[in-house]
């Protein structure tokens, strides 16, 4: 290895190459924190020419790459621990051009997504995609996982918003999808294929990024509700009766935790389930529509209370109730399961996970919150302190595969935005048949002959 690595310091003398403990052990993991980082080496490129001479070099000495962004993923896809090398583009973290025209934003892979949000507001425009980590994920980590968020019932998911990709192949080849086209039915759309794949057919260098007009103005709203089912009903019909920005629920176990990590608690008595709403507010005509749905909800029974933000301050602290739930429940090195249903399917999903997880996780604290919108809920089983880490794992994934299964039932999806990675690669099948898993390997052997990129992320 110390040859090979001579090697490529000989091939790209200027590219930044680190190979440090603390670096190695930095670089090498995300944000599961369940496998001992051990790359060989990071790699810094600072230009699509290195990434491609790191490629070429990684074919001719069969060594494994990892791309890394921010590394806040949740499914093992950026885990580097048997002796990869990984690549980071955070020093590729530029934007390259803006297009007022087209209202198009050209950045690097390594910008963050905070970056690409300033940069399209000081345009006038925005980039819509959003979600708490903003400020650490990249926007090549996005197109990765195809992340969603918190405003994917209004904006959707990242694919709707990336007009063009720059991606250099696992067989060195540099490839320029769709260019910023509108309307392209010239043969397959590669860039979409890209969109997802989480590394494995290729490193994302450079994106295209669509901008849209700033939101109108919003208000946001709290609701108190008494169950799950009461949830979906207000969703119903604040959905009707209202432009949604987003739609956010929560349960009071999330709640505690937010409380106790320095939110503020927004009503006199607890309830057993949450949700942020947030709509447009142009008008008198809004605030009166939303003030009347409310008061239909307490009269129906779906809602037991509720708050409006008086201002932006009190409109955050509202919002920090529901993106401070991943913050809050850090220090418990919590098992994260991430699932996407049909709108229509998630009541009677949720009820039987819920007697599956009470039967099954007697023993641990659950928090449960999701984005409604679409269909996506969260699982997150609190690990107890003096339980061993393998311990925990090992009954968190006897339980997965029985959630896999119920998830199979009712044609959900075990991964909804956090991709597949290591994590979730078991209970690929389930979600995907064989035949689809044997078309995506089949593709992975054209574009990444070797299998280099990222190998054993998604399957085998």
């Amino acid at each position: 290895m110390d040859a090979a690595l001579d090697a490529l310091r000989d091939a790209l003398p200027d590219l930044r190459l680190l190979t440090d403990a603390s670096e190695l052990e930095h670089y090498g993991r995300d944000w599961t924190r369940r496998w001992t980082p051990a790359p060989c080496a990071i790699a810094l490129p600072a230009s699509v020419d290195e990434v491609v001479g790191i490629v070429h070099w990684a074919r001719e000495h069969q060594i494994a790459l990892v791309p890394s962004g921010g590394r806040t993923g949740l499914s093992g896809g950026a885990v580097a621990a048997n002796g990869e090398v990984v690549i980071s583009l955070e020093r590729m973290n530029k934007v390259l051009a803006f297009d007022p025209v087209d209202r198009m934003l050209t950045v690097q892979a390594g910008i963050p997504l905070q970056l690409v949000q300033e940069a399209a507001c000081a345009q006038g425009l925005q980039y819509p995609v959003d979600f708490a980590a903003r400020g650490s994920c990249s926007i090549g980590g996005n197109i990765a996982t195809n992340a969603g968020g918190i405003r994917v019932l209004r904006y959707g998911n990242t694919r709707e918003w990336i007009a063009g990709l720059t991606v250099v192949t696992g067989a060195g080849e540099v490839l320029h999808l769709n260019k910023g086209l509108v309307k392209n039915s010239s043969g397959y759309d590669l860039r979409q294929l890209i969109i997802g794949a989480e590394g494995t057919l290729g490193i994302v260098v450079e994106a295209m990024l669509k901008l849209t007009a700033p939101p109108p103005p919003t208000q946001v709203m709290l609701l108190a509700l008494p169950d799950f089912d009461a949830v979906l009903s207000a969703f119903s019909a604040l959905r009707d009766g209202l432009r949604l920005e987003a739609f956010e629920f929560f349960t009071d176990v999330a709640l505690k935790h937010v409380l106790a990590h320095g939110g503020q608690q927004p009503f006199d008595e607890d309830h057993p389930f949450y949700a942020v709403v947030e709509y447009a507010h142009e008008s008198e005509a809004d605030e009166v529509a939303a003030l009347s749905l409310f008061e239909q909800g307490l009269e129906s029974g779906w809602a037991l209370d509720g708050v409006i933000a008086g201002s932006d301050a009190q409109a955050a602290q509202l919002w920090r109730l529901r993106e401070g739930i991943t913050e809050s429940l850090a220090r418990y090195t919590p098992y994260k399961n991430d699932v996407a249903l049909r709108i229509s399917a998630l009541p009677a999903f949720l009820h039987e996970a819920e007697r599956l997880i009470a039967e099954e996780y007697p023993q641990f604290e659950v928090v449960w919150f999701g984005h409604i919108g679409d269909g996506n809920l969260h699982i997150n089983v609190l690990k107890p302190d003096d339980l061993p880490q393998a311990d925990f794992l090992r009954d968190c994934e006897r339980v997965t595969k029985l959630l896999a299964g119920l998830l199979a039932r009712h044609g959900g999806s075990i991964s909804a935005e956090h991709g597949i990675g290591l994590v979730k690669k078991p209970y690929l099948i389930g979600t995907r048949t064989a035949e689809e898993v044997a078309v995506m390997q089949g593709i992975k052997r054209v574009l990444d002959p070797d299998d280099i990129m990222n190998p054993g992320k998604i399957f085998d």
